[in-house]
């Protein structure tokens, strides 16, 4: 039934280590992200029919039996075979499946359960074996990414694979504060965690911006700091259910004693200063912070913790902590006397006293703390986490200290860096002087999306596809660290990310189409495509200033996060500079001359769309930019020198390209000043 088809995979020989079994080599013909522990190929396959079953064994729990029942439904989307299966049953037998799930218990939504699997495929039977139904998820979602096709059908390779994490927190975390997305969006973005084996959905929920949690105990906290843009606690225990069914546990964040404008609204009586307040519209760091010396402000959090506890079943809860800038504290008299009365030395110190009353309120609950560098204290007890914005200095510190750890800096996704500037960041690096014993307390990491210059059009395009690479470095073996070979994969999973809704690919044009009132969005494309936004938090100094109301449309909104033809240009050029091949030539100029054309005709649509005239100097440099580049690459063919005035012209040329203008960047410049040094 199954023919026999080689599909010509290379062996991949496994290394036995103290940690398991390590890959030493990839196969590279596998576009499997996160990349699996352990990857033997075999030389058959298994041929996809409509007669196509599967079953689960082991166990009777509904939350294996649907998410079988899902892989099932997006197997019949992807490949448009018409099964007669329609959803898995607990108690239901289903007879002659091919695919076997066997679990032997359901899954623990905590820290360190047990998520391994193994998949085997043969040219007649699919396996896959898992000691929990999470580990038989993270399974499913490696088959699905292992289907290809050919003439004469749908398939799987023939293969072996042994799987488990590298580590335990591997983690997303969303603000909703700054900019609200509705409950459609945050669970499209937990089926894409669940894609590439993210286990944690870390919900920031409260800023200075808004509290987007229903209370019914403190309704005014809805009513006056939300802008009517929240969760009712329905929605919330709607999308803990749908992420625990998924293997992901759900964090909340509400972040206090700073970061807290939009708490003090509702309840100005608990803040440091005088009110009154209004929801913050501006980014940056604001002086409201709670007020830590008064007895009613843990009567406060008392019974809020207590109310948000119950919608939050995981045992960690995040109190943020962070940036906190103690303007009020300094100059409040009375928190200055009792700083005296009780020997705090500094608001440091003041801090450490509100997260140690935060403490006692969470333990009533049975919750543990988790926050920000700034609540880490040598005094603080050491089942708190901490969560490391600042750096490996303060992740590393934090483990000498006994406390567990997890890595978001170098995870920044809104800093608009590479996909393979967040790669090959590790939380543990082999420069980290830390014991086996500290070593164990770094737990792992989460990416950070945070919302400032973010809005429900372009929140996705910034946490994928590269939030995939970072769901790898935290599952996959740290001596993974291909970086081309990352780049191969990463353009498959972006595409098979689509799949679950996300929106990071498909708006990009739709937005250049706005852009160029309806014409022709060709012309801008080709320029766009080669554009980046400034990096870190640049574009918060170049130009305007950015509201939480301010459009975010613009060129700089739809240029994505890390032009991927910029980097195949530069590629070519480095290939060019190592080898000194001439086949190269043509290879590189072809580009070059659509780019030295595009201003003519994007030009005729500038004048008709005034917002784009702030990048028409993007335009008019990148044409001079493929000139002469394209006369370099002339001289290089019949090797002449350049003339001084050449040489000049040309240097003229790559300061004008390297200016930012509409807060974005021309990304080919650094490959065309290579190459103009190659001569």
């Amino acid at each position: 039934m199954h023919k026999k088809k080689p599909v010509g995979l290379v062996l991949l020989i496994c290394l036995i280590m103290a940690g398991g079994l390590y890959p030493q080599t990839l196969d590279k013909s596998l576009n499997l992200m996160p990349y699996p522990l352990s990857v033997k190929p075999g030389e058959d396959h298994f041929l996809l029919y409509a007669d196509f079953k599967a079953s689960v064994t082991g166990i009777n729990d509904v939350k294996i039996y649907d998410a079988t029942s899902r892989f099932v439904r997006r197997l019949s989307n992807r490949t448009g075979l018409f099964f007669s299966q329609d959803y898995l049953v607990p108690g239901v037998e289903e007879q002659d499946a091919q695919l076997t799930v066997n679990v032997q218990r359901p899954g623990k939504l905590v820290l360190h359960e047990d998520e391994s699997y193994t998949l085997t495929v043969t040219d007649d039977e699919i396996n896959i074996d898992a000691v929990t139904d999470l580990g038989a998820m993270h399974g499913l979602e490696t088959l699905l990414q292992l289907l290809e096709a050919d003439e004469v059908g749908y398939y799987f390779p023939e293969i072996e694979i042994k799987d488990s994490p590298r580590f335990p927190w591997r983690g997303l975390m969303i603000d909703v504060s700054r900019h609200f997305f509705p409950v459609d969006v945050i669970k499209r973005n937990i089926d894409g965690m669940a894609a590439v084996k993210m286990n944690v959905f870390h919900w920031h929920l409260s800023d200075d911006h808004g509290v987007r949690v229903e209370s019914k105990v403190f309704p005014k906290i809805q009513e006056l700091a939300s802008d009517g843009l929240y969760y009712t606690q329905e929605e919330v225990k709607a999308i803990v259910k749908y992420a625990g069914d998924r293997g992901i546990r759900v964090i909340p964040e509400f972040d206090v004693p700073g970061h807290s404008t939009a708490f003090l609204v509702a309840y100005p009586e608990l803040a440091s200063g005088p009110g009154p307040f209004k929801i913050e519209r501006n980014w940056g760091i604001f002086d409201p912070t709670f007020d830590p010396t008064n007895e009613k402000t843990y009567e406060f959090f008392d019974k809020y913790f207590g109310e948000m506890t119950t919608l939050f079943p995981d045992e960690y809860f995040h109190i943020g902590g962070d940036e906190n800038n103690g303007k009020q504290w300094d100059s409040n008299i009375n928190i200055q006397s009792f700083m005296g009365k009780n020997k705090i030395k500094n608001n440091h110190e003041l801090q450490a006293y509100f997260n140690k009353r935060l403490i006692e309120i969470l333990r009533k609950y049975n919750k543990k703390m988790v926050g920000w560098d700034e609540i880490l204290n040598p005094d603080m007890p050491k089942d708190i986490m901490i969560q490391s914005w600042r750096g490996m200095r303060s992740l590393s510190e934090s483990a000498r200290l006994g406390y567990n750890g997890i890595l978001s800096n170098g995870y920044y996704l809104d800093l608009i860096q590479p996909a393979s500037f967040h790669y090959l960041n590790d939380p543990l690096p082999d420069s980290l002087n830390l014991t086996e014993k500290q070593k164990s307390l770094i737990l792992g990491g989460e990416a950070t999306s945070w919302a400032e210059l973010v809005t429900l059009e372009t929140v996705e395009a910034r946490i994928w596809p590269r939030n995939a690479v970072i769901a790898e470095r935290l599952w996959s073996p740290a001596n993974i660290r291909d970086v081309n070979f990352m780049y191969k994969r990463l353009e498959r999973i972006s595409f098979l990310l689509e799949e679950h809704g996300l929106l990071h690919q498909k708006n990009y044009e739709t937005m250049l189409r706005r852009l160029t009132n309806n014409s022709d969005i060709t012309p801008l494309k080709t320029l766009v495509d080669l554009l980046e936004q400034v990096k870190n938090y640049d574009r918060h100094f170049q130009g305007v200033i950015h509201r939480s109301y301010s459009p975010y449309t613009r060129v700089v909104d739809a240029a994505r996060s890390e032009s991927m033809t910029a980097r195949e240009f530069s590629l070519l050029v480095n290939e060019y500079v190592n080898t000194k091949n001439p086949a190269l030539f043509l290879k590189m100029q072809l580009p070059l001359v659509k780019w030295a054309n595009n201003h003519k005709m994007l030009s005729k649509t500038i004048a008709l769309s005034p917002v784009l005239k702030e990048i028409e100097p993007h335009s008019i440099n990148l044409a001079n930019l493929s000139l002469i580049a394209i006369e370099a690459i002339d001289l290089m063919k019949t090797n002449r020198q350049p003339s001084d005035e050449w040489l000049e012209r040309s240097r003229t040329v790559l300061v004008e390209a390297k200016k930012p203008y509409g807060q974005t960047m021309i990304m080919i410049v650094a490959a065309v000043e290579k190459l103009l040094l190659a001569l």
